[in-house]
């Protein structure tokens, strides 16, 4: 145990000298979960929608009237009129508006005469996510001027009432248990991984072959520098990303103490697994090719950016495999759900099994001979 702790303690003061490495593990997070938070998942605001009133009759009134409420309290969008449907059909073209209505000719009459009256709507679709939500404004705002004037006493149409379970969650909030597992993994990548490869280049694992250690206690000594290395960046990255995203539920006790044993599961997986991946490597350039080959094929399927669901099932085989899947899923259910340790129990178990089939795996693949 003595000869273990060493090597802790010897990986240690040389990241405790380092402290450029704790830091960059923790800004490329932080930075995404600003940006990225602030950037997606935010309602539209502010785009530019064209009328083209083509009948001029008091039902085209009205939905000018709707447009300039939206306008004044919402606003997604900014109105601007036009003459005709085809300037504005150009400029939805070219991107100076985002969509036009049209409403067209005796539009007020086929209302009275209830006759199919219709509006039109002209939308950009490569920009599918502008479309679809100015559609669904749209479809709102249709739905509320079909509404008669006097409601009926008996009311025969079926009414949706959805019950949400938690208060809104800004995509910023969303992000943030994927921002912790990746700030995780971009320390055992630096602080594991690359700093491994490079002492074997330098030679300084030749000093530990030399002496009685044994191979296991060297393993479990690399490994548990690692983890610790992974738990300071863990729990930097969930006050700091708490803070900012304005999540006061994270400071809970019981949620402190769920995150804490998320932080310690998966800093274990992810470290025994950067250490099988490394282990036989001796070129110390192999480690920076392969960051962002893993970044990709463990980051983004694991259901940080987008649900998992939504995937083709070939990319769910992928995503139910990923240890990062495991960390994304508990770090959300203690965080943004509040559920407590019954609903992560699951993935801490994952993890947990996880680090010891590869700490059993990379034991025996560690060369303890010069």
């Amino acid at each position: 145990m003595n000869r273990m702790w060493a090597i802790v303690e010897r990986e240690m003061r040389k990241y405790r000298r380092s402290p450029t490495l704790m830091l960059v593990s923790m800004v490329m997070p932080l930075v995404q979960l600003i940006i990225l938070g602030n950037a997606f998942g935010g309602k539209i605001r502010e785009a530019k929608m064209g009328v083209v009133d083509q009948d001029r009759g008091t039902q085209s009134v009205r939905i000018r009237e709707a447009f300039s409420a939206i306008q004044a309290n919402v606003n997604t969008f900014h109105v601007v009129y036009y003459d005709n449907d085809q300037q504005a059909k150009d400029d939805v073209r070219k991107g100076k508006i985002q969509a036009a209505v049209v409403i067209p000719p005796e539009f007020s009459r086929k209302y009275y005469e209830e006759n199919h009256p219709r509006i039109g709507v002209i939308v950009d679709n490569t920009d599918n996510f502008i479309a679809g939500s100015l559609e669904q404004k749209m479809q709102e705002l249709v739905d509320a001027l079909n509404k008669p004037a006097v409601q009926p006493r008996v009311q025969q149409q079926i009414a949706l009432e959805v019950v949400e379970l938690y208060p809104y969650i800004e995509y910023m909030k969303y992000l943030l248990p994927g921002s912790i597992t990746l700030a995780m993994f971009i320390s055992v990548m630096i602080g594991g991984g690359m700093l491994y490869i490079d002492d074997k280049a330098r030679g300084v694992h030749e000093g530990y072959l030399v002496t009685p250690i044994t191979r296991a206690e060297l393993v479990f000594g690399l490994n548990i520098a690692g983890a610790i290395k992974a738990v300071i960046s863990g729990v930097c990255l969930t006050v700091m990303g708490a803070l900012i995203a304005g999540l006061s539920t994270a400071f809970h006790l019981t949620n402190i103490l769920g995150a804490l044993l998320m932080i310690l599961a998966t800093s274990m997986a992810f470290n025994t697994m950067m250490f099988l991946l490394m282990v036989r490597i001796e070129d110390p350039l192999v480690p920076r090719a392969m960051f962002g080959v893993l970044n990709t094929l463990l980051y983004f399927p694991s259901g940080a950016v987008y649900p998992i669901f939504s995937f083709p099932k070939w990319l769910r085989v992928i995503a139910y495999a990923d240890p990062f899947s495991y960390a994304v899923d508990g770090f959300k259910m203690v965080l943004l759900k509040d559920a407590g340790f019954s609903a992560i129990w699951h993935d801490v178990a994952f993890l947990v099994i996880f680090s010891v089939i590869t700490m059993a795996a990379a034991i025996p693949l560690f060369k303890r001979t010069l």
